[in-house]
């Protein structure tokens, strides 16, 4: 009897031991943190800085990454669209002026420019499912901090925050003041921009949050930089969801509309064609389809899966620039 308890204690050491092991690593480079600022907007009757809920009647702090080289640096847009004037506090304590240089109002995104040239953070690639996560913020304007947790859900769409998503979900810990801030993989590679909290009673983080995905807020400076708004391409056909009694059996976006003589018709989609795959990213149901073609741009070229009577196929569309 006495035997089998030590043996049972042994087994759960070592159990112990193993889920350590598995565990996410989470040591980040201190570094990382000189690419993150904190956003302070003056809102119209508002004093400037401050959680609403530390320092009533102050405009809410927020959030931003640098990335692109010369004091470029992306945030999200609920934080400043209401700004009539916006300071950066940088890394090292100071605090300077930021203009806008564009918006883009689908995707909740905003590019700000500072006279202040800041590192710029290493692209991470696609994460996989349960792979560390560490969300740097500025949760309810104390200052910039990093809490940490996994990747628990990809180009999530239909949320209902922007008419435009693809977020990268995380149970990281997200609270107001963190918006803009940076989602980072555990070698300190930016996976996203923090964007919402999903919740039902209070404005504070349960564990469900999200960050628009590095391939979406890209496409989105590109265009910002380029021209001070986004750019969206003309697949050349309309889309619709599957009512129910066809979600039964298939999954994906419906083809209900051909502009004669676009993308879509030259590539030879009909009406009625099914499509289940947009440059790779399966389609569950129409959301999943416009984040698709949202990330895309003008001149790109798409490879679009779609099923018919007679089969599946892949075609290749051409949008036009």
């Amino acid at each position: 009897m006495a035997r089998g308890i030590r043996l049972l204690r042994w087994r759960i050491v070592l159990l112990a031991f193993a889920a350590i092991a598995a565990s996410p690593a989470y040591a980040l480079d201190p570094k990382v943190m000189d690419s993150v600022v904190t956003v302070l907007p003056l809102w119209p009757g508002y004093e400037q800085g401050g959680q609403t809920r530390l320092a009533p009647g102050s405009a809410p702090e927020g959030t931003a990454v640098a990335i692109r080289p010369g004091g470029m640096l992306v945030t999200a847009l609920h934080v400043v669209d209401r700004a009539i004037e916006i300071t950066v506090r940088l890394p090292d304590g100071r605090e300077v002026p930021a203009h806008m240089v564009g918006a883009d109002t689908t995707t909740d995104l905003a590019l700000l420019a500072v006279d202040a040239d800041l590192p710029v953070l290493e692209t991470a690639p696609e994460p996989a499912l349960g792979d560390p996560a560490c969300a740097i913020g500025n949760q309810f304007g104390l200052g910039l901090s990093v809490t940490c947790g996994v990747v628990s859900g990809l180009h999530r769409s239909g949320v209902g925050f922007n008419p435009v998503e693809d977020f990268v979900q995380t149970d990281a810990a997200v609270n107001p003041g963190a918006s803009g801030g940076a989602l980072v993989d555990g070698q300190g590679r930016l996976l996203g921009i923090l964007s919402a909290i999903f919740t039902k009673v209070s404005d504070a983080n349960i564990g469900i949050n999200f960050a628009a995905s590095v391939g979406l807020v890209q496409r989105v400076v590109d265009d910002l930089m380029a021209g001070g708004r986004v750019r969206h391409a003309d697949a050349g056909m309309g889309l619709a969801g599957l009512p129910p009694a066809e979600r039964v059996s298939q999954a994906g976006a419906r083809i209900v509309a051909i502009t004669p003589g676009g993308a879509a018709a030259q590539a030879g989609l009909v009406e009625g064609d099914l499509v289940t795959a947009i440059g790779g990213h399966p389609i569950r149901g129409i959301n999943d389809a416009r984040a698709a073609l949202a990330r895309a741009r003008p001149g790109d070229r798409l490879q679009i899966s779609v099923g018919r009577r007679s089969g599946t196929s892949t075609v290749e569309i051409s949008l036009p620039p």
